[in-house]
Protein backbone atom coordinates (compact mmCIF):
# COMPACT_ATOMS: atom_id res chain seq x y z
CA UNK A 1 0.00 0.00 0.00
CA UNK A 2 1.08 2.99 -0.78
CA UNK A 3 0.63 6.89 1.68
CA UNK A 4 1.83 9.91 0.92
CA UNK A 5 2.84 12.40 3.52
CA UNK A 6 2.44 16.01 3.33
CA UNK A 7 2.77 19.21 5.45
CA UNK A 8 2.64 22.93 5.57
CA UNK A 9 1.21 23.58 2.62
CA UNK A 10 -0.22 27.12 3.42
CA UNK A 11 -2.59 27.90 1.46
CA UNK A 12 -3.32 31.72 0.96
CA UNK A 13 0.03 32.65 2.40
CA UNK A 14 0.76 35.91 1.81
CA UNK A 15 3.86 36.82 -1.05
CA UNK A 16 3.35 40.49 -1.31
CA UNK A 17 6.46 41.30 1.16
CA UNK A 18 8.82 39.05 -0.89
CA UNK A 19 7.40 39.64 -4.46
CA UNK A 20 5.85 42.34 -6.63
CA UNK A 21 2.39 41.88 -6.59
CA UNK A 22 1.95 40.34 -9.98
CA UNK A 23 4.48 37.60 -8.75
CA UNK A 24 3.15 37.11 -5.55
CA UNK A 25 -0.74 36.22 -7.31
CA UNK A 26 1.41 33.95 -9.51
CA UNK A 27 3.06 32.13 -6.71
CA UNK A 28 -0.19 31.95 -4.65
CA UNK A 29 -1.52 29.88 -7.75
CA UNK A 30 1.72 28.04 -7.83
CA UNK A 31 1.06 26.75 -4.17
CA UNK A 32 -2.27 25.43 -5.01
CA UNK A 33 -1.06 23.97 -8.43
CA UNK A 34 1.85 22.19 -6.69
CA UNK A 35 -1.04 20.50 -4.15
CA UNK A 36 -3.17 19.43 -7.21
CA UNK A 37 -0.23 18.12 -8.92
CA UNK A 38 0.48 15.91 -6.02
CA UNK A 39 -2.86 14.53 -6.00
CA UNK A 40 -2.44 13.82 -9.48
CA UNK A 41 0.30 11.75 -9.01
CA UNK A 42 -1.10 10.29 -5.79
CA UNK A 43 -4.03 9.02 -8.53
CA UNK A 44 -1.23 7.94 -10.99
CA UNK A 45 0.21 5.85 -8.46
CA UNK A 46 -2.90 4.50 -6.79
CA UNK A 47 -2.07 6.15 -3.17
CA UNK A 48 -4.74 5.25 -0.12
CA UNK A 49 -4.29 7.90 1.81
CA UNK A 50 -2.62 11.03 1.76
CA UNK A 51 -1.54 12.15 5.38
CA UNK A 52 -1.74 16.25 6.17
CA UNK A 53 0.11 16.48 8.87
CA UNK A 54 -1.03 20.36 9.55
CA UNK A 55 -0.88 23.97 8.12
CA UNK A 56 -3.29 23.37 5.23
CA UNK A 57 -3.82 26.63 5.67
CA UNK A 58 -1.94 29.26 6.11
CA UNK A 59 -4.50 31.11 8.91
CA UNK A 60 -7.26 30.04 11.10
CA UNK A 61 -9.55 32.04 8.74
CA UNK A 62 -8.92 31.00 4.97
CA UNK A 63 -9.73 33.09 2.20
CA UNK A 64 -13.07 31.39 0.61
CA UNK A 65 -11.52 30.51 -3.00
CA UNK A 66 -8.37 28.62 -0.97
CA UNK A 67 -11.39 26.49 0.93
CA UNK A 68 -13.53 25.96 -1.88
CA UNK A 69 -9.91 24.69 -3.45
CA UNK A 70 -8.77 22.79 -0.78
CA UNK A 71 -12.85 20.76 -0.38
CA UNK A 72 -12.89 20.53 -3.95
CA UNK A 73 -9.75 18.38 -4.77
CA UNK A 74 -10.96 16.42 -2.18
CA UNK A 75 -14.64 15.98 -3.19
CA UNK A 76 -13.74 14.94 -6.34
CA UNK A 77 -11.30 12.33 -5.62
CA UNK A 78 -13.17 9.75 -3.43
CA UNK A 79 -10.84 6.60 -4.22
CA UNK A 80 -8.16 8.53 -2.20
CA UNK A 81 -8.69 9.71 1.57
CA UNK A 82 -7.61 12.93 3.28
CA UNK A 83 -6.18 12.48 6.82
CA UNK A 84 -6.27 16.34 7.80
CA UNK A 85 -4.59 17.13 10.85
CA UNK A 86 -4.27 20.19 12.19
CA UNK A 87 -1.33 22.77 12.73
CA UNK A 88 -0.24 25.66 14.19
CA UNK A 89 -1.48 27.98 11.09
CA UNK A 90 -5.02 26.58 10.90
CA UNK A 91 -6.10 25.33 14.15
CA UNK A 92 -9.51 26.81 14.54
CA UNK A 93 -11.62 27.38 11.09
CA UNK A 94 -10.38 25.60 8.79
CA UNK A 95 -13.05 22.02 9.03
CA UNK A 96 -15.96 23.29 6.63
CA UNK A 97 -17.16 20.74 5.26
CA UNK A 98 -18.80 17.05 7.38
CA UNK A 99 -20.12 15.58 4.31
CA UNK A 100 -17.21 14.63 3.13
CA UNK A 101 -16.51 10.41 3.36
CA UNK A 102 -13.00 10.36 2.50
CA UNK A 103 -11.92 13.63 4.78
CA UNK A 104 -10.67 12.19 7.94
CA UNK A 105 -9.88 14.49 10.92
CA UNK A 106 -8.21 14.36 14.10
CA UNK A 107 -9.11 16.50 17.60
CA UNK A 108 -7.74 17.31 21.16
CA UNK A 109 -7.54 13.26 21.44
CA UNK A 110 -5.71 10.60 19.64
CA UNK A 111 -7.88 9.38 16.74
CA UNK A 112 -6.90 6.44 14.52
CA UNK A 113 -7.87 5.47 11.45
CA UNK A 114 -7.53 1.83 10.01
CA UNK A 115 -5.89 0.20 6.21
CA UNK A 116 -5.60 -3.22 6.47
CA UNK A 117 -2.71 -4.32 8.59
CA UNK A 118 -2.05 -0.32 8.89
CA UNK A 119 -3.43 2.07 11.49
CA UNK A 120 -2.82 5.83 11.50
CA UNK A 121 -2.84 7.67 14.71
CA UNK A 122 -3.11 11.31 15.42
CA UNK A 123 -4.12 14.33 18.10
CA UNK A 124 -3.85 18.04 17.20
CA UNK A 125 -1.47 19.42 20.09
CA UNK A 126 -3.64 22.40 22.68
CA UNK A 127 -2.65 24.04 26.09
CA UNK A 128 -4.99 21.34 27.77
CA UNK A 129 -3.26 18.27 25.65
CA UNK A 130 0.68 19.25 25.32
CA UNK A 131 2.05 17.63 28.23
CA UNK A 132 -0.36 14.41 28.59
CA UNK A 133 -0.34 13.20 24.79
CA UNK A 134 2.57 11.41 25.18
CA UNK A 135 1.06 8.88 27.99
CA UNK A 136 -2.04 8.45 26.60
CA UNK A 137 -0.70 7.31 23.52
CA UNK A 138 -1.88 3.58 23.17
CA UNK A 139 -0.82 1.56 19.82
CA UNK A 140 -0.97 -2.48 18.73
CA UNK A 141 2.24 -4.05 18.69
CA UNK A 142 1.14 -5.81 15.94
CA UNK A 143 0.33 -3.90 13.09
CA UNK A 144 1.94 -1.27 11.36
CA UNK A 145 1.81 2.49 13.29
CA UNK A 146 2.16 5.40 11.53
CA UNK A 147 1.49 8.57 13.52
CA UNK A 148 0.99 12.50 12.93
CA UNK A 149 1.92 14.90 14.67
CA UNK A 150 2.41 19.02 14.18
CA UNK A 151 5.51 20.66 16.08
CA UNK A 152 8.80 21.29 16.54
CA UNK A 153 11.31 18.12 17.90
CA UNK A 154 12.45 19.40 21.30
CA UNK A 155 14.27 17.62 24.54
CA UNK A 156 10.87 18.94 26.55
CA UNK A 157 7.31 18.93 26.28
CA UNK A 158 5.30 21.60 25.60
CA UNK A 159 2.53 23.76 23.24
CA UNK A 160 3.79 23.28 20.02
CA UNK A 161 6.72 21.03 20.42
CA UNK A 162 7.40 17.25 20.61
CA UNK A 163 8.91 15.61 23.08
CA UNK A 164 10.93 12.52 20.66
CA UNK A 165 12.20 10.55 23.14
CA UNK A 166 8.88 10.35 24.84
CA UNK A 167 7.69 8.50 21.73
CA UNK A 168 10.40 5.88 21.87
CA UNK A 169 9.34 1.85 22.00
CA UNK A 170 5.65 3.01 21.94
CA UNK A 171 4.91 0.85 19.01
CA UNK A 172 5.60 3.70 16.31
CA UNK A 173 7.10 2.69 12.62
CA UNK A 174 6.62 5.71 11.17
CA UNK A 175 6.24 9.25 12.70
CA UNK A 176 4.59 12.19 10.24
CA UNK A 177 5.86 15.57 11.27
CA UNK A 178 5.09 18.78 9.97
CA UNK A 179 5.91 22.84 11.08
CA UNK A 180 9.37 22.29 10.27
CA UNK A 181 9.72 23.41 6.44
CA UNK A 182 12.93 21.16 5.41
CA UNK A 183 12.71 17.58 4.42
CA UNK A 184 14.25 16.03 7.48
CA UNK A 185 14.20 12.40 8.52
CA UNK A 186 15.96 10.88 11.55
CA UNK A 187 15.77 7.75 13.89
CA UNK A 188 13.13 7.52 16.65
CA UNK A 189 14.11 3.90 18.20
CA UNK A 190 15.35 0.31 16.77
CA UNK A 191 12.04 0.33 15.10
CA UNK A 192 10.78 3.22 14.14
CA UNK A 193 11.69 6.73 11.85
CA UNK A 194 10.66 9.84 12.10
CA UNK A 195 10.21 12.42 9.25
CA UNK A 196 9.37 16.10 8.09
CA UNK A 197 8.47 15.86 4.74
CA UNK A 198 8.91 19.88 4.63
CA UNK A 199 6.45 22.17 2.56
CA UNK A 200 5.57 21.26 -1.14
CA UNK A 201 6.47 24.80 -2.66
CA UNK A 202 9.37 27.06 -1.03
CA UNK A 203 7.54 30.68 -0.44
CA UNK A 204 10.76 32.66 0.11
CA UNK A 205 14.47 32.77 0.62
CA UNK A 206 14.33 30.83 4.05
CA UNK A 207 13.15 28.16 2.17
CA UNK A 208 15.28 27.10 -0.14
CA UNK A 209 16.10 23.93 -2.12
CA UNK A 210 14.51 20.62 -2.93
CA UNK A 211 10.51 21.09 -2.13
CA UNK A 212 7.66 17.99 -2.25
CA UNK A 213 6.24 15.06 -0.26
CA UNK A 214 7.22 12.04 0.95
CA UNK A 215 6.29 8.87 -0.32
CA UNK A 216 5.47 6.11 1.89
CA UNK A 217 5.72 2.34 0.24
CA UNK A 218 4.49 -0.13 2.55
CA UNK A 219 4.56 -3.59 2.37
CA UNK A 220 6.75 -5.64 5.52
CA UNK A 221 8.36 -2.62 6.06
CA UNK A 222 7.71 1.26 5.38
CA UNK A 223 9.86 2.84 2.88
CA UNK A 224 9.79 6.24 2.31
CA UNK A 225 11.55 8.51 -0.18
CA UNK A 226 11.17 12.66 -1.02
CA UNK A 227 9.66 13.21 -4.45
CA UNK A 228 10.20 16.52 -5.54
CA UNK A 229 6.89 18.14 -6.63
CA UNK A 230 7.57 22.25 -6.60
CA UNK A 231 6.30 24.74 -9.15
CA UNK A 232 9.96 26.12 -9.19
CA UNK A 233 12.90 26.01 -6.62
CA UNK A 234 14.61 28.59 -4.64
CA UNK A 235 18.22 29.20 -4.39
CA UNK A 236 20.57 31.15 -2.84
CA UNK A 237 24.09 31.18 -3.94
CA UNK A 238 27.29 33.08 -2.89
CA UNK A 239 29.42 34.67 -5.77
CA UNK A 240 32.88 35.92 -4.42
CA UNK A 241 33.32 38.96 -6.85
CA UNK A 242 37.06 39.74 -5.86
CA UNK A 243 39.04 39.81 -8.66
CA UNK A 244 36.85 41.85 -10.27
CA UNK A 245 37.74 45.05 -11.61
CA UNK A 246 33.97 46.63 -12.11
CA UNK A 247 30.29 46.99 -11.62
CA UNK A 248 30.01 45.77 -14.94
CA UNK A 249 32.61 43.01 -14.44
CA UNK A 250 31.54 41.67 -11.26
CA UNK A 251 28.23 41.12 -12.49
CA UNK A 252 28.72 39.41 -15.70
CA UNK A 253 30.66 36.85 -13.12
CA UNK A 254 27.82 37.05 -10.79
CA UNK A 255 25.60 36.21 -14.14
CA UNK A 256 27.75 33.03 -15.16
CA UNK A 257 27.81 31.52 -11.59
CA UNK A 258 24.13 32.02 -11.33
CA UNK A 259 23.24 30.23 -14.55
CA UNK A 260 25.48 27.19 -13.70
CA UNK A 261 23.71 26.63 -10.33
CA UNK A 262 19.83 27.92 -11.00
CA UNK A 263 17.17 27.24 -13.62
CA UNK A 264 14.84 29.60 -15.20
CA UNK A 265 12.05 28.90 -13.59
CA UNK A 266 13.64 29.36 -10.26
CA UNK A 267 13.87 32.23 -7.88
CA UNK A 268 17.23 33.21 -6.91
CA UNK A 269 18.82 35.21 -3.95
CA UNK A 270 22.04 36.34 -4.87
CA UNK A 271 25.31 37.45 -2.18
CA UNK A 272 27.84 38.87 -3.26
CA UNK A 273 31.10 38.72 -1.51
CA UNK A 274 34.53 39.49 -1.05
CA UNK A 275 37.14 42.52 -0.93
CA UNK A 276 36.92 44.65 -4.13
CA UNK A 277 38.63 47.63 -5.11
CA UNK A 278 36.28 49.99 -6.78
CA UNK A 279 33.07 51.79 -5.80
CA UNK A 280 30.25 49.29 -5.55
CA UNK A 281 27.68 51.85 -4.63
CA UNK A 282 24.68 50.62 -7.18
CA UNK A 283 25.88 47.31 -7.40
CA UNK A 284 22.96 45.33 -5.95
CA UNK A 285 20.42 46.69 -8.11
CA UNK A 286 22.68 47.09 -11.38
CA UNK A 287 22.82 43.37 -10.69
CA UNK A 288 19.07 42.47 -10.39
CA UNK A 289 18.61 44.25 -13.77
CA UNK A 290 21.41 42.13 -15.31
CA UNK A 291 20.15 38.91 -13.98
CA UNK A 292 16.56 39.11 -14.05
CA UNK A 293 15.70 38.45 -18.07
CA UNK A 294 17.52 34.77 -17.08
CA UNK A 295 15.58 34.16 -13.81
CA UNK A 296 12.20 33.92 -12.79
CA UNK A 297 12.80 36.37 -9.32
CA UNK A 298 16.19 37.45 -8.43
CA UNK A 299 17.30 38.92 -5.30
CA UNK A 300 21.01 40.39 -4.56
CA UNK A 301 22.79 41.00 -1.92
CA UNK A 302 25.43 42.97 -1.63
CA UNK A 303 28.32 41.72 1.00
CA UNK A 304 30.79 43.16 -0.44
CA UNK A 305 33.74 45.11 1.57
CA UNK A 306 35.99 47.80 -0.16
CA UNK A 307 39.60 47.34 -0.18
CA UNK A 308 41.67 49.71 2.40
CA UNK A 309 44.81 51.37 2.03
CA UNK A 310 46.04 51.04 6.13
CA UNK A 311 48.69 53.46 5.48
CA UNK A 312 47.48 55.45 3.53
CA UNK A 313 44.37 55.89 5.17
CA UNK A 314 46.39 56.43 8.74
CA UNK A 315 47.20 60.36 7.63
CA UNK A 316 43.61 61.16 6.82
CA UNK A 317 41.62 63.95 8.92
CA UNK A 318 38.37 61.64 9.67
CA UNK A 319 36.83 59.29 11.84
CA UNK A 320 38.27 56.58 9.89
CA UNK A 321 41.99 58.27 10.29
CA UNK A 322 41.40 58.62 14.12
CA UNK A 323 40.23 54.97 14.18
CA UNK A 324 43.68 53.50 12.26
CA UNK A 325 45.79 55.88 14.38
CA UNK A 326 44.15 54.51 17.77
CA UNK A 327 44.15 51.04 16.74
CA UNK A 328 47.77 51.23 15.54
CA UNK A 329 48.87 53.00 18.52
CA UNK A 330 47.93 50.59 21.31
CA UNK A 331 50.41 48.24 23.02
CA UNK A 332 48.66 45.82 23.83
CA UNK A 333 47.74 44.05 20.67
CA UNK A 334 49.80 42.30 18.34
CA UNK A 335 50.13 43.08 14.78
CA UNK A 336 47.86 40.85 13.54
CA UNK A 337 45.34 41.51 16.10
CA UNK A 338 45.48 45.35 15.28
CA UNK A 339 45.26 44.26 11.39
CA UNK A 340 42.14 42.18 12.32
CA UNK A 341 40.68 45.15 14.67
CA UNK A 342 40.66 47.66 11.74
CA UNK A 343 39.45 45.27 8.99
CA UNK A 344 36.30 44.99 11.32
CA UNK A 345 36.23 48.81 11.94
CA UNK A 346 36.62 49.59 8.83
CA UNK A 347 33.76 47.37 7.60
CA UNK A 348 31.33 48.90 10.30
CA UNK A 349 32.36 52.42 9.67
CA UNK A 350 31.44 51.27 5.45
CA UNK A 351 28.14 50.21 6.69
CA UNK A 352 29.15 46.50 6.99
CA UNK A 353 27.78 44.63 9.74
CA UNK A 354 31.13 43.08 11.49
CA UNK A 355 31.65 39.03 10.79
Amino acid sequence: MKMIHCADIHLGSKMEAKLPKEKADERKAEVRASFEKMVQYAKGEEVRAILLAGDVFDSDRPLKKDKVFFYDVVRHNPEIDFLYLRGNHDSMESYTESDLDNLKTFGAEWKSYDYGDITVTGIEMAPENALSLYASLQLNPKRKNIVMLHGQTASAAEMDKIHLAKLKNRYIDYLALGHVHSYQAGSLDERGTYAYCGCPEGRGFDEIGEKGFVLLDIGNDIKFRLIPNACRKIEEIQVDVSDADGIYNACQKAREAAKMRCAKEDMLRLNLTGEIAFDNEGLAGEAERLLSPYFYFVSVKDKTLRKFDVHALQGDISLRGEFIRTVLAAQEYTDAQKQQIINAGLKALSGKEPD
